[in-house]
């Protein structure tokens, strides 16, 4: 059985993106996004929500090719297009870069991704984790909190009908006030 692991950067206040779906305070330090780059290349596949597969598919695919490129980028984007990744939505139409889209029920789907064999799964966008999260599908969270507080916006968790236990199983402190703390779901 694979693991399912939700990621994200968020706002102290818990949000992933400010109101207007503004990132421009999660802009990571050269450390943490190299624990990022790390990360997708551990992936063995990950599943985009339409928004946030919109966003990555708008800049990675041809990052490493820009002008002043850093090696982080190069590297970055060669490792995010090679990755198997599929993007649930049901209006989108095409998706490229090693992708495969499914537009039929995302629970339904990521419940057979998880039962099969190989690498371990992200998860990534917050209407596609908060069905999982609901599910019972998510078995660690990788919450990378930046000391900074929105007001709002997107947020990182979703209201669930029932708790859900937790054990830590890593923090981290990454430059800038950065803190990653991982949990493992308790089952």
């Amino acid at each position: 059985m694979r693991k399912l692991t939700f990621g994200m950067n968020l706002s102290l206040d818990g949000y992933i993106a400010a109101p207007g779906d503004d990132l421009g305070w999660s802009v990571p330090s050269d450390e943490l996004f190299q624990w990022w780059s790390d990360r997708v290349d551990a992936t063995g596949l990950a599943l985009y929500g339409r928004k946030l597969w919109e966003t990555m598919s708008s800049h990675w695919p041809t990052a490493d090719k820009q002008p002043g490129a850093t090696p982080a980028t190069i590297e970055f984007a060669g490792r995010w297009r090679d990755m198997p990744k599929v993007v649930f939505s049901s209006t989108t139409s095409t998706v490229d870069w090693n992708t495969r889209l499914v537009t039929g029920d995302a629970v339904t789907e990521i419940t057979r991704l998880k039962a099969d064999d190989g690498g371990p799964m992200d998860i990534g966008g917050a209407t596609l984790a908060a069905a999982a999260m609901r599910a019972g599908l998510i078995d660690e969270y990788a919450v990378v909190t930046h000391p900074v507080l929105v007001g709002g916006g997107t947020p990182f968790f979703t209201a669930l009908d029932n708790w859900v236990n937790l054990s830590l199983v890593e923090t981290r402190t990454f430059p800038d006030g950065v803190v990653l703390t991982r949990y493992e779901t308790r089952r």
